[in-house]
């Protein structure tokens, strides 16, 4: 391996990583803030639980979010300098919006909302959340802008071998851009949704498991109460039925939101980057049909012994053009297209060290194209399958009391965030050999593209990349212990873990204002919500 494939192994663990992080952050602390929205309405104390334990998980994702997504900064001029170098005019703009504007909003009252508890009223406590909240939309916003750059080029010109941005309205509305925010807000709500429904599920079973909930005659849920445990209540109960009912629907909804951005930004990918879309589809030969399921070499690098054996004639066209008749082209036609336009082989340029005059591989890995195209579809399509199950299932007022459907519940919190990884992983994958794909617009802007094989940090040996990686991935490992053991212990904690005035009987005060539970415990513990 050379440092240019440890490099992009790399980056994308941490990348896919951090991302993991993402949707569930940017998802999850819209349905909090439109709980709290709920409560600060309503009133009604099941909301204000409902606030606390979700935002409780919320804020466990969030710090590690940060933590993990501050690696990939560094990785620009660490291991990508030539990409930085070439990218830097363009990219400065989102990437300093996102880290001074958006980011600065989000943790500023973020931070607001953690501690304002009693020190701030309610409607600017719940306004500090949703400001929060819209910054990390807008966080977002600013890298996929960044990001859609890189999948398709524009308001630039190509000054002494860079693109300088003489259009910033046309980097910050690119058309790609513009598909990729809703498309990624809808995953992220998949997600969230996904989460909801899962630990709602598991607390929903043990209530049952526990004999805290009955069965009434009329099969509707009797909900009960463990005696000596505030915290495990008739409340407790409506907290967990609605969380799982909201999370369906939502879940239900990105599903379909997903669906209709999907399809916009395939129609993009199609005229944009159709080597991509072809290898999405193993479609080495032009033509209309769908490939449900292909068998072969898909790895192989002439993909003419790939034989589809589930195709659907027409579906291919309606996703690249609208229609079912125009003809989409195949991976021999595109490849001879792109070999005539960026050549056959790496030029001898000093930048690409030993892999100048190495052949270029337009056809991307269709082994991760072809399946991470079906496994984010798939994905989605179970996650949105279950959520409709899970309300046909709780009809009655809570779930049934199987303990494999609670362990495929609990299972099934995973499938929107595979949607969510599969998809991050097709997207970027299928752009290579580029790391700046070329914009096929026929203006001439086709001039502005960059191979990976340039991109990599030329004073950076493949040893230092690759102590790099392992020492990255360590971390990120013990990381992934750490989250998870902080969520489970959360999760099974239920909403007495967030709101510790549940499990403990209300105490008097000393003459001394020192409460009686004693010092440092829940009673006076103020950065109890805060950890």
């Amino acid at each position: 391996m050379d440092a240019l494939e440890i490099a992009r192994w790399q980056f994308g663990i941490t990348t896919v990583y951090h991302f993991m992080m993402v949707p569930l952050t940017i998802g999850l602390g819209l349905v909090v803030a439109v709980i709290q929205t709920l409560w600060y309405r309503t009133g009604k104390p099941e909301y204000l639980r409902m606030t606390k334990f979700w935002g409780k998980l919320f804020l466990i994702n969030f710090i590690m979010g940060v933590a993990t997504g501050i690696v990939q900064e560094f990785q620009f001029g660490m291991a990508w300098s030539e990409y930085s170098r070439f990218v830097g005019d363009v990219f400065g703009a989102p990437l300093a919006l996102e880290a001074l504007l958006a980011f600065f909003v989000e943790s500023t009252f973020l931070g607001l909302w953690i501690f304002g508890w009693k020190q701030l009223k309610p409607a600017i406590h719940l306004a500090c959340l949703w400001i929060a909240v819209i910054g990390s939309v807008f966080s977002a916003y600013f890298i996929i802008v960044a990001n859609s750059w890189m999948q398709h080029p524009v308001g630039v010109e190509m000054v002494n071998g860079r693109p300088v941005m003489t259009d910033a309205w046309a980097v910050f509305t690119n058309n790609t851009a513009l598909v990729a925010v809703p498309h990624t807000l809808f995953g992220a709500l998949a997600v969230a949704g996904g989460f909801l429904l899962g630990i709602a599920w598991y607390h929903l079973w043990r209530r049952r498991h526990d004999g805290i909930d009955t069965i009434g005659a009329d099969g509707k849920v009797i909900p009960g109460e463990a005696a000596g445990i505030l915290g495990r209540d008739r409340s407790d109960h409506t907290v967990w039925i609605r969380s799982l009912r909201i999370g369906a629907v939502v879940a239900m909804i990105s599903f379909a939101g997903t669906a209709v951005t999907g399809d916009l930004q395939g129609k993009l990918m199609f005229e944009q980057q159709p080597m991509k879309m072809a290898a999405a589809e193993a479609a080495c030969h032009d033509g209309t049909g769908f490939s449900v399921l292909s068998v072969g070499n898909l790895g192989a690098k002439n993909c003419d012994d790939i034989v589809a054996v589930i195709e659907v004639p027409g579906i291919l066209s309606f996703l690249a053009k609208g229609d079912f008749t125009t003809e989409v082209k195949g991976v021999n036609s595109l490849l001879g297209e792109y070999q005539d336009k960026y050549g056959t082989t790496l030029p001898d340029n000093p930048i690409y060290g030993d892999r100048a005059g190495q052949q270029i591989q337009y056809v991307p890995v269709m082994e991760v194209t072809y399946w991470g195209f079906r496994m984010m579809i798939g994905f989605g399509g179970v996650a949105a399958l279950a959520a409709l199950l899970a309300l046909w299932a709780t009809r009655k007022g809570t779930v049934p009391a199987s303990r494999g459907l609670m362990r495929l519940a609990v299972f099934g919190i995973l499938a929107p965030f595979g949607a969510n990884a599969a998809g991050w992983i097709f997207t970027e994958m299928g752009r290579q050999p580029f790391v700046v794909a070329p914009n096929p617009d026929p203006s001439g802007i086709d001039q502005v593209f960059m191979f990976t094989a340039a991109a990599v940090s030329p004073g950076v040996s493949a040893g230092e990349i690759l102590t790099s990686l392992v020492v990255l991935t360590s971390i990120y490992a013990v990381l992934l212990v750490v989250e998870v053991k902080l969520l489970v212990k959360y999760i099974r904690g239920g909403v007495a873990s967030a709101m510790p005035e549940l499990a403990h009987a209300p105490v008097d005060e000393n003459e001394d204002n020192t409460p009686r539970g004693g010092p440092g415990k829940p009673d006076d513990d103020v950065l109890a919500f805060a950890y």
